[in-house]
């Protein structure tokens, strides 16, 4: 103990004593600036965020926002999905097939052409062009077929239709 005495009055003590309260109030100095620095951008980002203004209340303002956009987003969903559902009710696809039904007319002057919704459900026209008059037919098609007799036009017309992949071509 008595040399423990005797160390810590010698100039070397002093000195190991001088250099650590040195390199603490260094340290203490260092953190002080991160502190200053942190606060000063806190204070910043508090007032870019607030606009000087309750950030509570900004807050639940663009919660009630989120919300409302919540619940429009959900009314144009299910608008969207009606639209759906009635456009698959629409027509989409078309086949037409040209073609001559009497010799004596020349070119092909006579038509099939087979208009069909989503579930291939839709109507036939035929219309058969002569000399002397023109007719038109119309027949049901349910599910690409029809209870009525369909000529080879006509089934061609609808083929067309369900293999068109809604592209429109007249062949």
């Amino acid at each position: 103990m008595q040399e423990m005495i005797e160390f810590l009055r010698t100039d070397s003590c002093l000195i190991i004593l001088a250099t650590m309260i040195i390199i603490l109030f260094v340290g203490f100095i260092i953190l002080l600036v991160n502190n200053v620095k942190m606060n000063n951008k806190y204070k910043n980002f508090m007032k870019k965020l607030g606009n000087g203004k309750n950030i509570e209340e900004d807050l639940e303002n663009i919660m009630y926002k989120v919300d409302r956009v919540e619940k429009q987003n959900a009314e144009i969903m299910n608008f969207c999905k009606g639209l759906d559902e009635d456009l698959s009710k629409c027509i989409q696809k078309v086949g037409i097939v040209r073609y001559s039904a009497f010799k004596d007319t020349g070119s092909d002057l006579s038509f099939a052409v087979a208009l069909l919704d989503e579930n291939n459900d839709g109507v036939v026209f035929n219309g058969i062009y002569s000399r002397e008059m023109s007719n038109i037919y119309a027949k049901p098609v349910e599910k690409g077929n029809s209870k009525y007799t369909l000529s080879n036009e006509e089934l061609q017309a609808i083929d067309r239709a369900i293999n068109s992949n809604n592209l429109y071509k007249i062949r």
